[in-house]
């Protein structure tokens, strides 16, 4: 990848970064998230600013979109 091309290829998010995601879209807090996937708050905070980061996304109803495009979840 050279700086100021345009990358094509779709962003693959890991396994628990898609988890996240959908956990995300779906409503819940960070802490939330961090007690039903037994991790703390702050590691749940650290991979949402990772993914917006990764897909260029700033905001979690941007992210929203993006797992309705992805299938990560349904309307």
């Amino acid at each position: 990848f050279v700086e100021g091309e345009e990358n094509c290829e779709p962003t693959n998010l890991t396994e628990r970064e898609s988890e996240i995601t959908t956990l995300i879209a779906s409503g819940l807090t960070n802490k939330e998230i961090g007690e039903q996937l037994h991790l703390s708050h702050h590691t749940v905070h650290t991979h949402r600013k990772n993914i917006l980061k990764k897909l260029g996304i700033k905001s979690v109803s941007e992210l929203t979109v993006y797992a309705l495009n992805v299938g990560l979840i349904q309307s």
